[in-house]
This record gives C-alpha cells, structure tokens and sequence, in this order.
C-alpha cells in the first residue's frame, strides 16, 4: 500500500496497555478515535535503544496533543505483557515509566503490514507515525529507518497546519507554525504571500 496519505487510516483490533495501566483484549482504533483526531506511531521493539527516547518524549507533550484534541496511540509487535513491564520499569533502568497513551500489542505483525511499515528482513516495524484526521483520514505519514529517532514536535507542528487548515481554509507553507500567516491557494495567495516572506523561507 505504501503511501495512506488521503486514506482511511486501516482499523484494527488488538491487546493494548491503556494509560491508566488497564489491560484490554479488544482495544478498537475507530471506537478509540471516533470523532477525533489521531497520532498512531509504530516503533521497533520495547526494552530497546531509541525507541524508550521516543515514547518518553510522546508522553511528555501528551497534554499538548490532548488540548488539540488528539489522541496517541503506540504499537509496535510485543505483547501487551511486555508492554505492560516495560511501563512498569523505570527510566533510570532503561523503561519508559507510567505513559498515558495506549501501547496496542501488534504479535500477529498484521497491523504494521496493514500500514506497510514492517522491516522487509528485521521483522519489526520502522519508525512511523501517522496523523489521522476526524473522519479517519490520514493526512500525514513519516516513516524513519531504525536507527533515526523521531521529532516528536515536528508532529505538533503539523497537527497545528491541520487545524489552521481546517479552520481558515489557507494552506500552510513552508516551515509554517502557529502564529504565522497563511496563504492563499490560487496565484494571487501565492504572489502575496512570497513578496512578503520569500526571502525568510
């Protein structure tokens, strides 16, 4: 499938570790989602290198995400008793503590296949992360090599392009952020907007 940019995000039904540290056998990503926007990430393994880095800095701008109504979700292809005893272990030991997102357990690999993420020889998933829309759309993918760890505010950035998107109607140039102007989407938009702002790009 490759690209899901201007897709329905692929549903899926799976084990998760929620937030609040609860257990589930059933976690849904449209009941979870419903209504809602999304960040659903794939990372490689639990008890790894970059990956505790990853989820550490998603927790940390949790409530960023929640205040623009944005739910996060991880998976990767451990089950949800590794899940499970990785937040259970703390960060000066190597874990990633308490995280307040849900962590779906991927064991079968059918979701990171669904998504086209998994490793063609390592048999885990790349770094990837998807932002989904309201309507279950997916409006952005970044798909990252092992080794290169993510950006997590780049992803709160992009989340912020949406919104204004939505709200205004303006597309979001280059290196846009919240505050700055929007522009247009016919040739006149352009013109003003890059006689004013080319020479900062």
């Amino acid at each position: 499938m490759g690209v899901l940019v201007g897709r329905k995000a692929p549903n899926f039904t799976a084990a998760a570790v929620l937030g609040n540290g609860e257990i589930v056998d059933s976690f849904n990503l449209y009941e979870q989602i419903k209504g809602k926007k999304a960040v659903v990430f794939f990372y490689p393994l639990d008890f790894t290198f970059v990956c505790p880095s990853e989820l550490i800095a998603f927790d940390h701008r949790l409530e960023e995400f929640k205040k623009r109504g944005v739910e996060v979700i991880g998976v990767s292809i451990d089950s949800q008793f590794t899940h499970n005893a990785w937040r259970n272990t703390a960060e000066a030991d190597g874990g990633i503590g308490a995280v307040k997102y849900p962590l779906v357990a991927d064991i079968k690999h059918s979701i990171c296949r669904a998504y086209d993420v998994e490793h063609p020889t390592d048999g885990v998933a790349f770094r990837a992360s998807f932002l989904i829309d309201e309507e279950g759309v997916v409006r952005h993918q970044i798909v990252n090599d092992l080794p290169l760890g993510r950006n997590i505010d780049e992803m709160i950035r992009l989340v912020d392009a949406l919104n204004f998107h939505q709200k205004h109607g303006d597309v979001c140039p280059a290196g846009w952020k919240e505050g700055d102007e929007g522009m247009k989407a016919d040739p006149k938009g352009v013109a003003d907007y890059l006689s004013k702002n080319a020479g900062k790009l």
